[in-house]
């Protein structure tokens, strides 16, 4: 499938993913349709021709929406997977891709049965069952099987909690326990692949969290030429095995122990916030790449363009755009989101230091 120019695509998220999403794809001449749910605050209206406010699971609702556009895709992995039965339209990627997302437990056993390095795990259904894991793992991080971003959901576990605290932390909601791993950075690859199986990453950042929340992605990264082989490989594996069309990325730690120096964390099925620095850092973006992807066209090239930092912008950050933008080689991103909280990404910005050269091998 090869969409012409003036074809729709739906994009199911109103928020900052979907709007850089609509932003590429308008630039391309698409039309873009644009589903989310009335009580969030959906910055990607704004980009969209068509804008319908409706929940994730009204199955009706987003049936009706489906047959007005050419494509689906989503910008945000918690859209039940079921919704799309029935429905013709093309969804990309694939509802099995947000189906392996969505539980942490399953997630884990996908990633290791195609090859990547994983944290010990298992899953926590009882205090008695935590107390016995917490014997062979003394030190990990218990979460929530689903849901939970941005640091929400978990909480370190280590000899001073007692688990009925750390299991009423959580809710009590079904739980997976992860090894805590001693890393040294973290990175990520973002990948994008097409229904035809062209396969074209980017290179893997150094990424930095504060609080559970990407603070900045940078370059060099992290990794020698021989673990960034292995970490694109893995990353494609995990493509494959999802027949996967559009962006994904997989993060990883980066450890000093020779038996595991590369441990995959977790996927994510859409664009990804480690991949924002693409839009003024790399010939074609990861919102521009996806979108091609998604549409049956060839993809862009991946090369890096610029040394370049991508930092969030969170709470009132972003209310200072002129201060940022003193620095004439900063790029600014902002969302347009309505209330500013401490911790909420309300836009980012792109510091580009010099220009590099570029592999035309790769193009």
């Amino acid at each position: 499938m090869s969409l012409a120019p003036g074809s729709a695509v739906g994009i199911i998220g109103g928020g900052q993913l979907g709007r850089m999403l609509a932003m590429a794809a308008l630039r391309l001449g698409l039309r873009v349709h644009v589903y989310a749910p009335p009580e969030a605050d959906n910055v990607a209206f704004a980009a969209a021709h068509h804008a319908v406010e409706g929940a994730y699971d009204d199955r009706l609702a987003l049936k009706r929406f489906a047959a007005g556009v050419d494509v689906l895709t989503y910008e945000f992995e918690n859209v039940p997977p079921t919704v799309f039965d029935g429905i013709a339209t093309p969804v990309r990627p694939s509802p099995l891709a947000l189906a392996t997302a969505q539980d942490r437990l399953p997630e884990k056993a996908f990633l290791a049965a195609c090859g990547l390095a994983t944290a010990r795990y298992a899953a926590i259904h009882s205090v008695d069952e935590l107390d016995r894991v917490r014997e062979a793992i003394p030190k990990g991080f218990l979460k929530t099987r689903r849901l939970g971003y941005d640091g929400k959901g978990q909480v370190r576990v280590d000899g001073a909690m007692a688990s009925r605290d750390a299991l009423d932390t959580i809710g009590n909601a079904p739980a997976i326990f992860e090894e805590a791993i001693p890393f040294t950075d973290e990175t990520s690859v973002v990948l994008v692949r097409t229904e035809a199986g062209d396969l074209a990453s980017y290179a893997p950042s150094r990424n930095e969290h504060e609080g559970g929340i990407l603070r900045r992605t940078s370059f060099p990264g992290p990794l020698n030429p021989e673990f960034e082989a292995v970490a694109r490989r893995w990353t494609a594996n995990v493509a494959e095995a999802l027949s996967y069309v559009g962006v994904l990325a997989v993060e990883y730690f980066v450890t000093e122990d020779p038996e595991r120096p590369l441990i995959a964390n977790e996927m994510a099925p859409r664009v990804h916030n480690t991949g924002h620095w693409t839009m003024d850092g790399a010939l074609t973006s990861q919102f521009e790449n996806h979108i091609r992807a998604i549409c049956g066209w060839p993809l862009g090239s991946t090369s890096r363009t610029a040394e370049v930092t991508m930092v969030n912008l969170l709470g009132e950050e972003a209310s200072d755009v002129a201060g940022h933008l003193h620095n004439r080689l900063a790029r600014a991103h902002i969302y347009g989101k309505r209330t500013a909280r401490p911790g909420r990404k309300m836009g980012h910005v792109n510091f580009l230091t010099r220009t590099v050269d570029f592999d035309t091998d790769r193009w």
